[in-house]
């Protein structure tokens, strides 16, 4: 039942000591305010490191010849291991769980790529037509390379929007011929790469065409330079990868026990490391902001102790007329809860005002810098901080109230 009196009195209290008040109150705000401003800094964090992976198979690996490191079955070490068309056949009879299997190549050297009388400096790279199910490719226009462009070897390229600007501007690029080292491809489709920051840039200054066109217009044979594979959902990536790599040992005759004859890099893994990394991330935050919470509790909880000091002969003369030690109590309690539950909500407004207004801003002016984006406070968050402040609030005015229960009338009465 709400008493108007005991609110008039702790209202009438706190104007008493204005400055006391205020400065007290402003160690529970900073320290909220601190809290919400570092779990949306975090958040953010957290967002952009993301958004690198998007698109991207997070359960895949990446195979690639090295350099055999010890003997094995009669040959020296010291030997090169070159992927071929037959690893690709072998993989898939052989790991029905290697869901999506791309092979790369490339061409190499310095070269000019050109159209009509422009021209730029390109990476080039075959691949097959899984490589979009793994990678963080999206088609802008027109299409990728499909199984039939590398059955029939077709001169087809998919080129990255980077490509797209440089030669051809804003002429549309579908059907027209672009000279790749004396050789001339088709231009089937744009793509653009689905991630935030510099490295997407990068990646769209990139042609893609079938894999056996590569190897039949620039004699390489059934050379491959490495292989990606994507795995299904359900199955661990790494226990696809060993048996990848064990398969390709096996058929190179590497050592099963050299660490440099066949070269891996498990994005699951990657990714695992990353989620450990910002749960770590959010629990160091979490001590932190409760810290300082904590501190601004202690301030409390010291500025209610000196009050009833201040307010010992009140309080004797209220228990000496027959007030209750729960009637004290309350009051004391009501008080704390009230300095902490104001001054905290208050913080919290003004920590998801900034991290409001820095997303708002990022996204009005189209910010994009890598690994931080758009920051927010989750609802959960809001939540959390609400059951703290009444919880905090109550627990710093605990001590003073069981103080003030516990005082004797005679010796508060003959207090000064």
């Amino acid at each position: 039942m709400f008493d108007f009196d005991k609110w008039q009195e702790i209202f009438n209290t706190l104007q008493r000591h204005k400055l006391r008040t205020l400065l007290t109150a402003f160690g529970v705000f900073w320290g909220i305010f601190m809290l919400v401003l570092l779990l949306g800094v975090g958040k953010g964090l957290e967002k952009g490191v993301y958004l690198e992976f998007r698109g991207v198979a997070t359960n895949s690996f990446f195979l690639w010849g090295g350099r055999t490191s010890l003997p094995y079955k009669g040959l020296n070490p010291g030997r090169y291991v070159r992927f071929s068309n037959d690893d690709i056949t072998a993989i898939r009879e052989n790991i029905p769980e290697a869901k999506y299997i791309n092979a790369d190549s490339y061409v190499w050297g310095e070269f000019a790529i050109t159209y009509q009388d422009k021209s730029g400096a390109f990476n080039v790279q075959g691949c097959l037509p899984d490589l979009l199910q793994i990678e963080s490719l999206e088609i802008a226009e027109g299409r990728f390379i499909n199984l039939r462009d590398v059955q029939e070897k077709r001169k087809v390229v998919v080129i990255g929007q980077r490509v797209r600007d440089v030669l051809f501007g804003q002429q549309d690029p579908f059907g027209k011929y672009v000279n790749i080292k004396g050789v001339f491809f088709q231009v089937v489709g744009v793509f653009k790469v689905i991630s935030s920051g510099g490295q997407g840039q990068d990646r769209t200054e990139r042609l893609y065409m079938p894999l056996s066109t590569m190897q039949q217009a620039y004699n390489q044979g059934n050379r491959v330079s490495s292989l990606d594979i994507g795995v299904a959902e359900h199955i661990p990536a790494s226990l696809v990868q060993k048996k990848a790599v064990d398969l390709l040992k096996a058929r190179h005759k590497v050592a099963p026990d050299d660490p440099r004859g066949i070269g891996s890099w498990n994005m699951e893994e990657e990714f695992r490391k990353i989620q450990n990394l910002f749960w770590g991330v959010n629990i160091f935050i979490w001590l932190v902001g409760t810290g300082t919470i904590v501190a601004g509790i202690v301030g409390v909880s010291n500025i209610m102790l000196i009050i009833v000091k201040e307010r010992t002969r009140e309080i004797g003369i209220r228990k000496a007329l027959g007030a209750t030690p729960f009637s004290i109590i309350s009051l004391i309690l009501q008080e704390s809860i009230f300095i902490t539950a104001v001054s905290g909500y208050m913080g919290l407004v003004a920590g998801v005002a900034v991290i409001e207004g820095v997303s708002y801003g990022m996204t009005k002016l189209a910010v994009q810098t890598t690994y931080f984006s758009n920051p927010e406070i989750e609802f959960r968050v809001a939540i959390a901080a609400t059951i703290v402040l009444v919880v905090t609030g109550a627990i710093a005015g605990l001590i003073p109230a069981r103080k003030a229960a516990t005082i004797n009338p005679i010796e508060a009465l003959r207090s000064e």
